[in-house]
């Protein structure tokens, strides 16, 4: 039985309210795609705010770069938790909500008075969601975790290290905004159950074992046999000849995975002597070798110009692509043409851009609807509407 159309609504959450106790970056972005999704985030702050809010170029204080580009689609408050009235005001909200998420240890939390225990008491179908750096129920439960304390213990730098030669970091908050999109996902799951079961749950993402699962996806390797075993890591991606290949006037990316495409590319490039090699013919044989083959195909990518290697990658059916600058992508003429960056202007730092909401949905898609608040804008509007009067509010926001 096909169900009925749903009603025309700003995303799939349009309905939903989250309470977002989150700074920094990875809580920040998974509220972001909840509120990208429709959801009514209320980024509660401290009067002091979210340190983001002063990292990065800035015209304002309180707006640095950082800060306004996680923070779209959510009202700020101001609330001093360690006051009461404000205590109650927080609680009042959760009364009035369907997610609450944090970016706190546990100790702090529970000094706080807002762990799971007491917020699940004042509600019992909400969403609590965190992402704390280790699991909640092991021996490292309070230990503070950031994005270059994950790479590392997760095993990226050592990749870096193997495959460059260098201890490394990657040039982004990966572990962080990895681990943000895996929050979100969380949550809507259990939002899910929630409407199937009318149960609310607590939503934990240690950072640490859920960037332990995505490395070890592809580099878990021979690791994954008992016996006989073998050393972990995906070899072809540690292997040093793993780079763009480097043309006449630049670079080109590109990509040959099965025996098919690499006889294609072998071809194109002019060596149908190496694609009819045994040595190279077939992906077991090819596995062994891909340091050999990939200088190889860098040694005739190297005779041409970037335009030429592109045609000829195009004209075999390789997938290829080119090595863009930062500056450059919006101008690049596939994101102009489909819209990905967004203009809007806000209303204290002026024209701004914002990236498009990448997911699309048929039938609720998300939508842009509020610009990065700035620190408690909302203040006084979220009160009034949990049935505050102005004495009361007075007394709050002092």
């Amino acid at each position: 039985m096909i169900p009925a159309a749903s009603p025309q609504v700003e995303g799939p959450l349009s309905g939903i309210r989250v309470v977002d106790l989150t700074i920094n970056v990875l809580g920040p972005v998974a509220t972001q795609i909840l509120g990208d999704m429709g959801a009514d985030v209320i980024k509660v702050e401290s009067p002091e705010g979210d340190q983001n809010r002063q990292t990065g170029v800035r015209q304002h204080a309180n707006m640095g770069a950082l800060y306004l580009t996680m923070n779209r689609n959510k009202r700020s408050i101001v609330l001093n938790l360690k006051k009461p009235k404000a205590k109650e005001a927080l609680m009042r909200l959760v009364d009035t909500a369907d997610v609450f998420i944090h970016s706190m240890r546990p100790q702090a939390v529970e000094r706080l008075g807002v762990a799971y225990a007491d917020i699940s008491k004042r509600n019992p179908r909400i969403i609590y969601g965190y992402a704390p750096g280790y699991r909640s129920d092991g021996p490292r439960r309070n230990r503070a975790a950031f994005d270059d304390v994950i790479q590392g213990e997760s095993g990226i730098v050592d990749m870096n290290h193997q495959a460059l030669g260098e201890a490394r970091y990657l040039p982004t908050i990966i572990a962080d905004k990895l681990c943000g999109h895996i929050l979100a996902s969380s949550v809507g799951m259990a939002l899910f159950h929630r409407e199937r079961y009318g149960e609310g749950q607590e939503v934990q993402v240690p950072m640490y074992e859920s960037m332990l699962a995505f490395n070890l996806i592809e580099h878990m390797w021979m690791g994954a046999f008992e016996e006989p075993k073998g050393n972990f890591g995906y070899v072809r991606l540690l292997n040093s000849q793993r780079r763009p290949y480097a043309t006449r006037d630049g670079h080109v990316c590109l990509m040959a995975s099965s025996d098919e495409q690499w006889q294609r590319l072998l071809g194109a490039l002019g060596r149908p002597d190496v694609a009819n090699d045994e040595r190279y013919a077939r992906l077991e044989q090819r596995s062994r070798r891909f340091g050999e083959l990939y200088a190889i195909v860098a040694e005739e990518i190297g005779k041409r110009t970037t335009k030429e290697a592109h045609e000829l990658l195009d004209a075999a059916d390789i997938p290829n692509g080119p090595v863009n600058r930062l500056e450059d992508l919006p101008d690049d003429p596939y994101l102009v043409e489909t819209g990905f960056f967004k203009r809007f202007d806000h209303p204290t730092e002026g024209r701004m851009i914002t990236t498009s909401i990448p997911v699309q949905y048929s039938r609720t898609p998300g939508s842009l609807r509020r610009p990065p608040p700035n620190l408690g804008e909302h203040t006084r509007a979220v009160l009034e509407e949990l049935g505050y009067g102005d004495k009361e509010i007075a007394t709050i926001t002092a």
